[in-house]
């Protein structure tokens, strides 16, 4: 991005902004929008630098993990998140978009408070991301779907068993069992 203005702010609900753009914000240009509610860790990154809208949930679990695979040389449009949403925009069902979504912030919760949260975000990129990219690379879109849909159900039963218990969300176990049905 070239010609950047950047500006860092916090709104009246007391979150925080920062708002990267490509010349005047109040003329044509592309941006990178960071919100972050600093008492929940909870936001998103909006980005339209490729010209299209894209937010990313930063509870999500896969950019947690690269977040902290990549520390302060983090990007979210990085290869492997870019890669990734590729895949999901073209291959994973809209359920499994929606349950993806509705659990990820949990797992990344219940993770984060966690001593060790570290070695599992680091577990995540190795074992998830680094995979599922590989096999994307190589058309191997069965293998990056199923490797995708089992990390799920690996770290919602893992990390997300008390809300799924209390009936906050549902497992893809429940869901899958209840199609079939």
């Amino acid at each position: 991005m070239s010609d950047k203005k950047i500006k860092v702010h916090t709104d009246k609900r007391g979150k925080d902004h920062i708002d990267i753009y490509t010349g005047d914000p109040k003329e044509e240009h592309k941006s990178i929008h960071i919100n972050i509610d600093t008492q929940t860790g909870k936001g998103n990154i909006v980005d339209t630098t490729n010209g299209q809208k894209e937010v990313t949930n930063t509870q999500c679990y896969l950019t947690s993990a690269c977040m902290r695979h990549y520390l302060e040389e983090f990007d979210d449009n990085c290869y492997e998140l870019s890669m990734l949403r590729w895949f999901r925009d073209k291959f994973v069902s809209k359920s499994d978009i929606e349950h993806y979504y509705e659990i990820a912030p949990t797992i990344v919760d219940n993770i984060e408070r966690l001593e060790n949260n570290e070695n599992i975000f680091n577990y995540i990129y190795e074992i998830v991301i680094a995979p599922c990219v590989k096999a994307i690379e190589m058309g191997d879109f069965e293998f990056a779907y199923k490797r995708y849909k089992s990390s799920i159900l690996c770290l919602e039963e893992e990390f997300g068993t008390k809300e799924i218990k209390k009936g906050h969300t549902k497992s893809l176990r429940t869901i899958y069992k209840t199609r079939m049905a």
